[in-house]
């Protein structure tokens, strides 16, 4: 019995020896599962702040970014004006049709008609019915009127012409710039061209080449001994 029991007490402990050891290291790995999470969520709680800290920081970078910088890319912004906008284009043919048509017969036939009804009618007319009285003001008032702006319409007109005339001349100045230089290309390659004819064979020159030859065969036919001893 003593030899039996003895020997079944070194089993036990061995069998108590490893349940202890499986336990601490059950315990272990639980104990490094927990801290393992715990840096997991101190981690993830220092990106989240991160994360919130830089979008922070670059929204009130961009605002002031955005305030205190211009962008050289984007056009820029248009202003508010007081003024009305209108087109200049449409304005010039606008006063240059004024002009013209200041500048016709029809125009000053139209207006003396017109002055002459209206002094007529404010001298001949009822006293009720005259509106303009001598020494006609408001005539007077409305062609002061009338010359004050078509004067400006008139200048304008003419500068817009000015401006047209100028832009021709310079067409015109290139375009001649442009034949002088090709004429002056042309003289070139022309008297290029008859030096290079001077050195060729012309039709005249053969024709009379071939008749020096065909007389001196034939003064060889005629002559014979006269040639050879010449020859010699």
């Amino acid at each position: 019995m003593g030899t039996e029991r003895s020997r079944r007490e070194p089993g036990r402990e061995r069998s108590r020896e490893k349940a202890r050891e499986k336990a601490r290291e059950h315990g272990l790995a639980d104990r490094l599962e927990e801290l393992a999470e715990r840096a997991r969520e101190r981690a993830d709680r220092s990106e989240r702040s991160e994360r919130a800290e830089r979008a922070k920081a670059g929204s009130t970078g961009s605002s002031a970014l955005s305030r205190s910088r211009v962008r050289l890319d984007l056009p820029k912004a248009p202003r508010q004006k007081l003024l009305p906008e209108y087109d200049p284009e449409a304005f010039g043919r606008t006063s240059e049709r004024i002009a013209r048509f200041l500048g016709t017969g029809r125009f000053i036939v139209w207006m003396t008609l017109v002055i002459i009804v209206w002094v007529l009618w404010n001298i001949f007319a009822p006293s009720a019915l005259r509106f303009d009285e001598y020494p006609f003001i408001f005539l007077t008032l409305a062609l002061s009127l009338q010359a004050s702006y078509a004067a400006p319409l008139i200048l304008l007109a003419q500068n817009r012409q000015d401006d047209r005339d100028r832009v021709n001349l310079e067409q015109d100045r290139k375009q001649n710039e442009r034949s002088i230089a090709d004429t002056e290309y042309l003289t070139r390659e022309i008297a290029a061209l008859r030096m290079g004819l001077g050195e060729v064979a012309t039709r005249d020159w053969i024709r009379s080449e071939f008749q020096d030859l065909i007389k001196e065969m034939d003064e060889r036919r005629l002559f014979p001994h006269e040639s050879d001893e010449g020859d010699r």
